[in-house]
């Protein structure tokens, strides 16, 4: 069979990169991928899946119903949503909207997706259970899997599988990870209350600024000596506002940041310890505060067997020595997480790196391009892996 998925692949692999450079070409943000979404269907409709649109808003689900009667489903989940950054790769296929870039590498998930579902349609009768392709919107913004999840999709879902890009490694590899992959992303408000008064005087006043910038310091200070090193925790403040004008001492500041957490015991006690810090220097100097933490997503947490499936099946179709099992979690964010409240899981690092390149531009930046032979790794080692599954059962 393994051999069969590769001469698939093959024929394929012409058709794949169109579609990814398409998908390039024609970027759209979180929440817009409605011609995104649109060309997905129109893909899995003539590969001859079952397909719905509009799931979770502007999501796509495709289904092979396999050859046995069982209401049980393996789902393969990939993302479609581009992000707010102007591309300056210099390729023919940059995007084409102003602003807007594949830069995280989800065109190419969606084409690995695609991808997939093309290759699995072709031995439909040879899959003895149903696999339900999930295209979906609003990773970038941590909303699209709760909109897919609320719409049903993860029905009758006995386990789930998914691929991100990833630079680091070169095109033609696999990088596999136990446990812990990425990080709980949560966003952190802080606001400052002081009091106004004359730059002049800053005795008469409170000052929000200087206390907002004691309030950082001493956040980043208290992780490296009050958090276990072991269980890492990254607090970072992106955004501050505050101030009315240079003379004035500031009333108030607000604070906007990230936290990233890998231990579900560490994340739940992190509210009230930023809350415990913030309170301190706050009533130190005379200032009042507010803490608003809000949970985002959480660690995606790879489980043990299904991460054993995706480590067999590429260790099968590339040999050992192209499949890298990675030693340390990234702080990055997946809302692939969501999707593993509901089912056990797992998600496998696609090698997109040039390897004749010094440099591989990182995901997020403008001039972020992948090797496209990677295309045809990822959905022979998607499509094996699915068959496998079900050859188990």
């Amino acid at each position: 069979m393994l051999t069969r998925i590769k001469d698939i692949a093959t024929n394929l692999a012409p058709r794949l990169v169109e579609i990814r450079r398409h998908i390039h070409a024609h970027p759209e943000l979180s929440g817009q991928e409605y011609q995104t979404a649109a060309f997905v269907a129109g893909v899995l409709s003539s590969s001859g899946l079952h397909v719905e649109e509009g799931v979770g808003k502007t999501g796509v689900i495709g289904e092979i119903p396999g050859n046995y009667h069982d209401s049980r489903v393996l789902a393969i989940r990939t993302d479609m949503d581009a992000l707010p950054i102007q591309e300056r790769s210099g390729l023919d296929y940059a995007s084409r909207t102003e602003g807007v870039m594949h830069a995280c590498g989800h065109d190419v998930h969606t084409t690995v997706g695609l991808g997939t579902a093309m290759i699995l349609s072709q031995i439909a009768d040879e899959l003895s259970g149903k696999i339900r392709f999930i295209f979906q919107p609003a990773e970038e913004i941590a909303q699209g899997a709760n909109w897919m999840v609320n719409d049903g999709v993860m029905n009758h879902v006995a386990a789930i599988l998914g691929v991100h890009v990833f630079p680091s490694i070169p095109a033609g590899s696999v990088g596999i990870r136990y446990g812990a992959l990425t990080a709980a992303a949560d966003d952190l408000e802080i606001s400052i209350f002081g009091e106004s008064g004359h730059g002049a005087r800053p005795h008469e006043a409170v000052d929000a600024i200087w206390i907002a910038a004691q309030v950082v310091t001493a956040l980043q200070q208290a992780i490296s000596r009050t958090q276990n090193p072991l269980r890492p925790v990254v607090l970072s403040i992106g955004k501050i506002n505050g101030g009315r004008a240079p003379n004035i001492i500031a009333d108030k500041v607000e604070l906007l940041g990230t936290v990233r957490s890998l231990h579900p015991e560490t994340r739940k006690e992190l509210p009230q310890w930023i809350e415990n810090i913030v309170a301190n220097v706050c009533n130190s100097y005379g200032a009042k505060y507010q803490v608003n933490y809000r949970q985002g997503v959480p660690s995606v947490q790879n489980d043990n067997a299904l991460t054993q499936l995706l480590q067999s099946s590429a260790e099968e179709a590339w040999s050992s020595d192209n499949v890298l099992v990675l030693p340390e979690p990234s702080l990055g964010a997946e809302d692939f997480s969501v999707y593993l409240e509901h089912a056990p899981g797992a998600m496998f690092r696609l090698g997109v790196g040039y390897k004749e390149r010094i440099i591989n531009h990182p995901l997020h930046h403008p001039q972020f391009e992948i090797d496209e032979s990677a295309i045809i790794t990822g959905v022979i080692t998607l499509a094996y892996a699915a068959f496998k599954y079900w050859e188990s059962k």
